[in-house]
């Protein structure tokens, strides 16, 4: 006779255990998941993708039952800047990233911060998704909204999800330029203007440094010194070696003879 209580202890225990461990794994995840949600983001907030998003879904105004319909020139603009904040924010990710890896290898991070990085690439890519449908599906002005995406495709332009990237990468890097034109020019104020001042006081300390030569010049010719009394002994000098009076010319000639 078979012993099936002997033989269902170890499918039980077997079942126990696998239960468990679904259990376990399941309230790990949504734990970590929890987690990962309550670390703050590595980037701040898009403002070009809530402008866009505010632009696509204008609310009507009181009294009115149809929303007012926004340019296309407008919506274009706002998408470009959207999609020109994301090339900047995938660049600085994949900066960042070797040398965040690196350090988390050391242990010089934590795996906090590592969540976050990995989160906030995660959100870029979803993002960038998100522009290309947004080439692709984005309303037709005039048309009410909730449109299928077969209605609204190509809707701003025709192929536009293939070379808005390229744009916005050409747009980030002319406001990179921009800005380092800025801040050359403010560095060439600041240097002319610490230019004239600096020039200005070796100006003044020249003219002091010369007009304390002038005035040692003139304190040594007023002084008397030996320049007087050496022209009073020429002088007595030139009058002992002058000519002789002419009566003693004659007594010498009178002697001679």
């Amino acid at each position: 006779m078979v012993d099936w209580i002997g033989l269902s202890i170890p499918f039980a225990y077997l079942g126990i255990l696998v239960g468990s461990l679904a259990t376990f794994s399941s309230l790990y995840r949504k734990r970590k998941a929890a987690k990962s949600l309550s670390l703050e983001p590595w980037f701040g907030p898009h403002l070009p993708r809530d402008i866009y998003l505010s632009l696509l879904h204008l609310e009507p105004e009181p009294g009115k039952e149809k929303s007012p319909t926004v340019p296309d020139g407008v919506l274009k603009a706002a998408l470009l800047h959207r999609a020109s904040e994301d090339i900047k924010r995938i660049l600085e990710i994949r900066n960042a990233k070797q040398a965040l890896s690196s350090l988390l290898q050391r242990g010089s991070v934590g795996d906090d911060l590592w969540q976050r990085f990995l989160r906030a690439e995660k959100e870029i890519e979803a993002e960038l998704r998100d522009v290309v449908e947004e080439v692709r599906c984005c309303a037709i002005p005039g048309f009410p909204r909730g449109l299928t995406c077969e209605l609204q495709a190509n809707a701003l332009q025709s192929n536009w999800g293939q070379t808005i990237f390229q744009s916005a990468n050409e747009m980030h890097h002319n406001a990179i330029l921009r800005e380092k034109i800025r801040s050359i020019q403010a560095r060439g104020k600041r240097d002319r203007e610490w230019w004239h001042q600096e020039k200005a006081t070796i100006q003044s300390n020249f003219m002091k440094e010369l007009g304390d030569d002038e005035k040692e010049n003139a304190k040594s010719a007023t002084v008397p010194g030996m320049d007087k009394g050496g022209s009073d002994d020429d002088a007595v000098i030139v009058e002992g070696g002058g000519p002789a009076a002419p009566g003693s010319s004659r007594k010498k000639r009178k002697g001679k003879k």
